[in-house]
């Protein structure tokens, strides 16, 4: 029990610190939190001070990934802004609908599905948000809505990795694998009926939400209907040709009107319409580029992802003490051994999507946009000034994770996680997706939580005699629907839309849709 209670006190402290009335800023309170839980580790748990050090060097290399990703995403942002395609975007959006709820559908929910079932990574709110900031919504409404929409795809985000990655070690057949997402997608597309609706609120009214619902809920299903379809037979693409599928439906509707209660406009249509086609497709060109790019190198049959992965030896150098630093010829840079121990990190400097696609897109948009020196300039300074507390806010919150996962079945969340199994025994399908939400709150990725909680939950399935096919589909949404509270996600998403301070209000807020899907989730299963 001393144990239980030692290993939830920095959670517990974490949730105080951001989210009280004076809350602390996520660079502050995050890097504290690793604090306690090293001092912990070293006093309490008696872990090792070479391998602590490993541990913690290896976290704040780790940050690399995401702070990358969020430049990337940035400086595209503000090449869009700056050069004035994002205006003609906006206006070319007004002429599809000046509905607001048709709007925040059409580029937060079924825009954002198709971009999470190509990328994952944390790319939907990068690439969503600022479009829809950009048609004029406030943008701290705008990231509660983003973190809340990308949640029902998840599961199968980035061409499904979350689901045959963050379940390979656990030795499940095809078919087994395959019924795991049948029962995900089925959960998720329960959930629907109601996460987006209460996305929606915290950037509309309730009433403009009843107005509009008809139209809510055909976009709801042009997405999850195919969704749910396709993951009868495959686990990769159900999120890709779901919300691709969505968003054209959804277009087709918000132009002809079904379900929305607003009125033509006519003076302003035709003010929007008297664009050039040109224009537009200028405009939307860098758009459409990054999506396409992250389609091709993010399906495997195409074998383009492939080569960004591969890991055949270029380059081997021995750094000593600090590990083994070792170079692939898809420039995948690993650091084997660190102080002497079996701690490693890596970075895929081609797959992780901050080269490929977001700086390609740029450099390649600079001359397209007819940008001119200072303006490319003034991009590069923005998006330079906004990651100095994202990124301190990240080392601590990834150090923070590698520090809690020590310890192997006897580390803090492995104690934690267990010890919500002992209390619920048979009623455990209840619970199972809040585990997995934990799991994604703190590392920061639904795939990560897969991984690190998938063998728990099968154990556990095994010991209650609970369907193990229908355990791990409830890790798999609790990991999703933990995106709307994962620290890295608020962090990433603030610094996008240019929000300061305000995570803790944030987690307060997202944490209720957070609780009603795992009810929802809860509920579900009970059909299984």
């Amino acid at each position: 029990m001393l144990n239980l209670i030692i290993s939830v006190i920095p959670i517990l402290l974490l949730i105080w610190m951001m989210t009280k009335r004076n809350a602390l800023p996520s660079h502050i309170a995050l890097p504290i939190t690793a604090l306690l839980v090293g001092l912990l580790q070293l006093f309490y748990f008696g872990s090792d001070g070479q391998t602590l050090a490993a541990n913690i060097f290896a976290g704040a290399l780790s940050a690399l990934t995401p702070i990358s990703i969020i430049a990337g995403a940035i400086l595209l942002n503000r090449t869009i802004a700056l050069s004035g395609a994002e205006t003609v975007i906006r206006q070319w959006l007004e002429t599809i609908s000046r509905n607001p709820v048709a709007q925040l559908m059409i580029i937060g929910w079924a825009f954002a599905f198709m971009i999470e079932g190509a990328s994952g990574f944390g790319t939907p709110a990068a690439i969503a948000a600022p479009i829809l900031v950009g048609l004029g919504f406030p943008p701290l409404q705008v990231a509660m809505l983003a973190l809340v929409m990308n949640s029902v795809p998840v599961s199968f985000g980035a061409v499904g990795t979350p689901t045959w990655f963050g379940f390979g070690n656990l030795g499940l057949s095809e078919a087994e694998l395959l019924v795991t997402g049948q029962h995900s997608a089925l959960l998720h597309a329960l959930a629907a009926f109601i996460i987006p609706v209460l996305a929606l609120r915290f950037v509309v009214t309730w009433q403009q939400i009843r107005r509009n619902l008809l139209f809510v809920q055909l976009s709801v299903l042009s997405c999850t209907i195919p969704y749910y379809l396709l993951a009868q037979w495959n686990y990769e693409f159900p999120a890709l040709i779901g919300g691709a599928i969505g968003m054209g439906v959804s277009i087709l509707l918000a132009r002809s009107r079904i379900g929305l209660d607003n009125a033509p406009d006519t003076a302003r249509e035709e003010q929007c319409k008297r664009l050039p086609a040109g224009t537009v497709f200028k405009a939307i060109a860098p758009t459409l580029l990054l999506i396409g790019i992250l389609i091709i190198t993010r399906i495997q049959q195409l074998g383009i992802k492939a080569m960004l992965n591969d890991a055949s030896p270029l380059l081997h150098l021995d750094l000593g003490i600090l590990g083994q630093l070792s170079i692939s010829k898809a420039l995948i840079i690993k650091l084997g051994g660190i102080f002497a121990t079996d701690t490693s990190w890596a970075y895929k400097t081609l797959y992780v999507p901050a080269l490929i696609p977001f700086l390609l897109v740029v450099l390649i948009s600079i001359p397209l946009l007819g940008m001119s020196r200072t303006v490319v300039k003034q991009a590069f300074v923005e998006t330079g000034s906004r990651l100095k507390m994202p990124f301190i806010a990240l080392v601590g919150a990834l150090i923070m994770v590698k520090l809690m996962m020590m310890g192997g079945e006897h580390s803090p969340i492995m104690t934690t996680g267990k010890a919500f199994a002992d209390l619920t025994g048979t009623s455990w399908q209840y619970f199972a997706a809040y585990l997995g939400a934990l799991g994604a709150f703190f590392s920061g990725s639904a795939t990560v939580s897969n991984l690190t909680f998938g063998a728990i939950q099968q154990s556990i399935a095994h010991t209650v005699d609970l369907p193990q096919t229908t355990i791990l589909a409830l890790q798999s949404v609790g990991g999703a629907m933990g995106n709307m509270v994962c620290i890295n996600n608020i962090i990433a998403v603030s610094t996008i839309l240019g929000i300061s301070n305000r995570e803790g209000y944030i987690i307060k807020r997202t944490v209720v849709p957070m609780m009603l899907y795992g009810i929802i989730a809860a509920v579900g299963s009970t059909l299984l």
